[in-house]
């Protein structure tokens, strides 16, 4: 069959039985592709079979209605002989599905949707993929109780996708191991902005609705992915080297926010200085209402921030995860402390230069506090995907990098964290890549201690 049809349980369990026995005329005797990648934490994230390299999504949305209306055309080369292969969506009605321009069959389960082409894929086939869908999409709850995915606010709506939300707004590969490039374009009721990652590289209106086009030049995991749609005061400027900086404030926290956003320059400036050439064509934040979301993420180019947490130590975390996090990304969920460790320890170093107390004053202070939950597990082995954003993974995963810095001196550090995001640049990378890295930097140095007692040790260590 070459038409898009719904399948009904028996036929979805019957397409299942028979993905590995039909071959196409072509000769292409292919397997299905895997629905999850084993993921330690999130083990139905992102699919096997295929690696995407862009992704064009067309999105239309009525907050009045909540309704949103899509297509994605997914661009990818299949890494072994194909059959099939799944996309991760969440919720969303899909209309048709086709691949190279011939309509596949498709089915559903749970957040995975199966796509058997018409014609099986070759290994190292490139290949299109285009999804039609609409719905009302979903705000999803993660293991920590936080809410992602698509978040309704005031007066529009907020995309958010650490560590899975950007399935319930477009169907994809949804695991970070696997980066691409993006286009957006988010057709929105005149009035309304629709902000995004990377550049703005059209806006147009017509019949009372605006279409802003966003193009992200630079690969992108899907849970950096943003889009903020609502009464937006959008400004342009520039920093270090004519780095373009695009920021949307919501207007009514303009007034309020306005001497944090003239730090962005400096402090963009200061983390060149400390992290090496910022990886992106361009940077800037978006501000929301406090209501519209309870944390900050490191949204590629653009973080989003609530307006109460709009303050200088949370945007350097937030701009320090575009090298360490955003360029850098992790191979798997278990590689978080990678992230945030990263951006905690960008906080104590900007401290340090800025009067406050130094690197080792503040990792002391996390030693000796009461709070035992920052040893309640390893930075390198989170308890469980509910634990990924503990503070053993930010505290102690910055403690690592003071414990690195207090055994090479200052000139090997720098040339650490500075090579680390040059020799990882926009690529992914796990733990064990990290320290492999580190002995090899630092090659006359033992780092059995460390890596044994604060990376992957149960409980405090003994020494800080």
């Amino acid at each position: 069959m070459s038409r898009s049809v719904r399948l009904v349980p028996a036929a979805a369990a019957l397409l299942a039985l028979t993905l590995t026995a039909t071959a196409c005329k072509g000769g292409v005797h292919g397997t299905p592709g895997g629905s999850g990648v084993r993921d330690p934490y999130f083990p139905k994230a992102g699919n096997g079979g295929y690696d995407v390299g862009h992704y064009d999504l067309t999105l239309d949305y009525t907050p009045a209605g909540r309704r949103l209306t899509g297509t994605a055309v997914i661009t990818a080369r299949a890494t072994q002989d194909l059959s099939a292969f799944n996309l991760d969506l969440a919720g969303l009605d899909v209309d048709s599905v086709t691949v190279e321009g011939k309509k596949a069959l498709f089915s559903r389960a749970g957040q995975e949707l199966t796509v058997r082409p018409h014609d099986d894929l070759s290994k190292g086939e490139t290949f299109r993929t285009t999804v039609r869908y609409s719905g009302r999409p979903r705000t999803l709850t993660d293991p920590d109780g936080s809410e992602e995915g698509w978040v309704p606010t005031g007066d529009g709506a907020l995309g958010l996708g650490e560590p899975v939300g950007s399935m319930a707004w477009f169907p994809g590969n949804n695991h970070p191991s696997d980066k691409a490039t993006y286009d957006l374009r988010v057709t929105v009721p005149k009035g309304l902005a629709a902000v995004s990652n990377g550049e703005l590289a059209g806006q147009t209106t017509k019949g009372g609705r605006t279409t802003f086009h966003w193009h992200t030049a630079e690969p992108m995991a899907t849970y950096l992915a943003t889009v903020a749609i609502g009464h937006y005061d959008i400004a342009r400027s520039t920093g270090p080297h004519g780095l373009p900086i695009l920021t949307a404030v919501d207007s009514g926290q303009a007034e309020d926010s306005k001497d944090v956003l003239k730090e962005i320059p400096g402090i963009i400036d200061w983390e060149e200085i400390n992290f090496g050439p910022y990886p992106f064509s361009s940077t800037g934040a978006i501000v929301t209402p406090p209501s519209d979301a309870g944390y900050a993420l490191e949204t590629q180019n653009r973080p989003v921030f609530p307006a109460d947490q709009f303050d200088t130590e949370t945007v350097v975390h937030e701009l320090a995860h575009q090298w360490y996090g955003d360029s850098v990304t992790p191979k798997s969920w278990q590689d978080m402390w990678l992230n945030e460790g990263f951006a905690t320890y960008a906080e104590w170093l900007y401290r340090e230069d800025h009067g406050g107390k130094s690197a080792q004053q503040t990792f002391m202070d996390e030693y000796n506090s009461d709070d035992e939950a920052i040893w309640a597990f390893p930075p390198a082995k989170p308890s469980s995907a509910a634990h990924i954003s503990d503070s053993p993974v930010y505290q102690r995963g910055a403690m690592i990098l003071q414990k690195i810095r207090q055994k090479v001196g200052d000139d090997t550090f720098y040339d650490i964290i500075q090579g680390w995001a040059a020799a990882r640049r926009h690529g992914s990378a796990n733990t064990a890549d990290f320290t492999a890295f580190v002995e090899k930097k630092a090659p006359d140095h033992d780092f059995t201690e460390i890596w044994k007692d604060w990376l992957y040790g149960d409980g405090k260590p003994a020494h800080p």
